[in-house]
C-alpha cells in the first residue's frame, strides 16, 4: 500500500491590529499566478535553516513591510492536499500584532491590501481552512488575551 506523505513547507501569518470589536486583519490580493486574484492572508515558504516563527516575520516583511510588535503561534496548522507534490501541507498559523499606525508597502506578490473585520475577512477568503484558522483566532486571540507561552521571540 502507497502512503500519501505529509509535509510542513508553508507558514500563514494572520496580521491583526486594534484590539476587541475593533480588530482588523490585513487581506492581501494575490498577484503572482498561483492563487491569482484572490484575496488571502500572508503566507509563505519556509527557507533552508529557518524555524517556522522565523518564516513568519520574514514573510510578514517580504510581502508588505510590517514589523509586528508581537508575534504568537496560535497551535493551529491549517491543512490540505496539495495536488502539485501529491502530498498533504501542514501549515502552521501565526498572528502578528502590528501597530495601528503602521504602513503597508506590498511587494510584487500582492496587488491591492486591506484591513477588514475578521468576519469579513471569512467571507472573502476561499478555503475553509482558513476560516477555520481565523474562528480559532478569534476565539484565542480576540476575545481572550493569548497565553504568554505562546509568543515568540523578537527578532530572528
Amino acid at each position: 500500500m502507497a502512503e500519501l506523505p505529509v509535509r510542513c513547507t508553508m507558514v500563514s501569518i494572520l496580521a491583526l491590529r486594534g484590539s476587541g470589536a475593533r480588530t482588523r486583519m490585513l487581506l492581501v490580493r494575490r498577484a503572482s499566478p498561483y492563487l491569482k486574484g484572490l484575496w488571502s492572508y500572508v503566507a509563505g515558504h519556509i527557507e533552508v535553516g529557518e524555524t517556522a516563527w522565523q518564516a513568519a516575520r520574514r514573510e510578514l516583511a517580504e510581502e508588505t513591510g510590517l514589523v509586528p510588535l508581537e508575534l504568537y503561534a496560535t497551535s493551529f496548522c491549517e491543512q490540505f492536499y496539495d495536488a502539485s507534490a501529491n502530498c498533504i501541507q501542514i501549515v502552521p498559523g501565526f498572528v502578528a500584532r502590528i501597530a495601528v499606525d503602521a504602513q503597508v508597502r506590498l511587494n510584487d506578490e500582492h496587488s491591492a491590501f486591506r484591513w477588514v473585520t475578521l468576519a469579513r475577512a471569512a467571507d472573502e477568503l476561499p478555503f475553509g481552512s482558513q476560516r477555520d484558522l481565523i474562528a480559532h483566532v478569534r476565539r484565542e486571540f480576540v476575545n481572550r488575551t493569548p497565553q504568554p507561552v505562546l509568543r515568540l521571540p523578537d527578532g530572528a
